[in-house]
């Protein structure tokens, strides 16, 4: 793929977590109501004609199995998924640098993770770039629990750096 290829990051925070008593953050597993919010988010990306070939998930449960229902509802397995605990609690340049690492023969990444890393990686690649009523909707309702951001670009994956990026759309389940 050439240097202005034109690819997607697909960011998607993992559905509502659980918070059982005794059990650590990393281990946390969803709860009733995110168990039918990441199938939904999984439909909202095979209605709008996303199938990722690559996705970075965080290693946390709670992303695993957000990633697992989504991707029953796509219409075909992604090529390739990488379970990456460098996503779990990172900063938005921290994800970027693992988004830099993205072989070069993918076009569409899909990120499973958390906030407020994933607010700050949308916010900090799209700046004020993209669909305008998608961009006010992340500025008032931030990133909600099986939200998910389309943002595009074209170019390198080692190129990916702040405001690289224009926000394409914009979904929530409240939607």
């Amino acid at each position: 793929m050439s240097a202005d290829t034109p690819r997607r990051i697909i960011v998607l925070r993992h559905a509502k977590a659980d918070w059982p008593n005794g059990v650590d953050d990393h281990e946390r597993p969803l709860a009733d109501r995110g168990r039918h919010q990441a199938p939904e988010a999984g439909r909202w990306l095979a209605d709008s004609g996303i199938n990722p070939d690559y996705v970075l998930c965080s290693d946390a449960l709670r992303t695993r199995e957000t990633w697992k229902l989504a991707a029953h509802e796509l219409p075909k397995r992604s090529r390739k998924t990488v379970y990456e605990g460098r996503v779990y609690e990172a900063t938005p340049g921290e994800i970027i640098t693992v988004l830099q690492e993205t072989p070069e023969e993918y076009a569409d990444v899909l990120l499973v993770g958390h906030n407020p890393g994933v607010l700050g990686l949308t916010q900090v690649l799209a700046g004020d770039e993209g669909d305008r009523e998608a961009l006010e909707r992340l500025r008032l309702g931030g990133f909600p629990t099986a939200a998910i951001a389309v943002l595009s670009f074209s170019g390198s994956w080692k190129g990916v750096e702040p405001g690289v990026a224009a926000l394409v759309s914009y979904f929530t389940p409240q939607d």
